[in-house]
């Protein structure tokens, strides 16, 4: 008899049900917690559905899974990031002394606290967006190194042998 994958609980009927991006054959009682995934024969896609106790579909359905692009991957919010360069305590550090600054005076301009900029040049925080901008323009300088395709370098194709059991390191060891 088959368990449900959530309680364990042995039934004789599981439904697919999708929690929180995992696809997962669930009881009654769990499928609550997710959207019930339903397969149509005809064109082969994957429907989701929020369904209640009646089995009436809310209408809610999505199609999901329709890349175009074979081998791309999908992009996220961070693709369009840039990420601060890693020596920016020294960037903003020489570009103030180059400007004779004191750091309460770079601070009195930008509208920020002086131990900001101590923090900032000691490298103990990293700017928030609002400070970066400020410091950039106010300093002209550049605070990040630059978007494009940092993870070209990484093709994460079939050449890497690592595995996460290669990394991990267990405690039962």
């Amino acid at each position: 008899m088959p368990q449900c994958e959530m309680c364990g609980a042995e039934t004789s009927s599981l439904t697919t049900t999708k929690v929180e991006g995992a696809e997962l054959e669930l009881c009654d009682d769990c499928s609550d917690f997710g959207t019930e995934v339903r397969t149509t024969s005809s064109s082969g896609s994957t429907k989701y559905s929020t369904s209640s106790s009646d089995g009436s579909s809310s209408g809610d359905s999505s199609s999901t899974g329709s890349s175009s692009g074979g081998s791309s991957r999908r992009t996220d919010m961070f693709d369009d990031m840039d990420e601060v360069a890693t020596d920016y305590d020294q960037r903003i550090r020489q570009a103030r002394e180059s400007e004779e600054l004191s750091q309460e005076d770079l601070a009195n301009g930008l509208n920020e606290k002086a131990s900001l900029i101590r923090k900032l040049e000691r490298g103990d925080v990293l700017p928030s967006d609002g400070v970066k901008r400020k410091l950039e323009r106010r300093l002209d300088i550049s605070l990040t190194e630059g978007s494009g395709d940092a993870d070209t370098d990484w093709d994460g194709g079939d050449s890497t042998t690592t595995t996460l059991g290669d990394v991990v390191k267990r405690k039962d060891d």
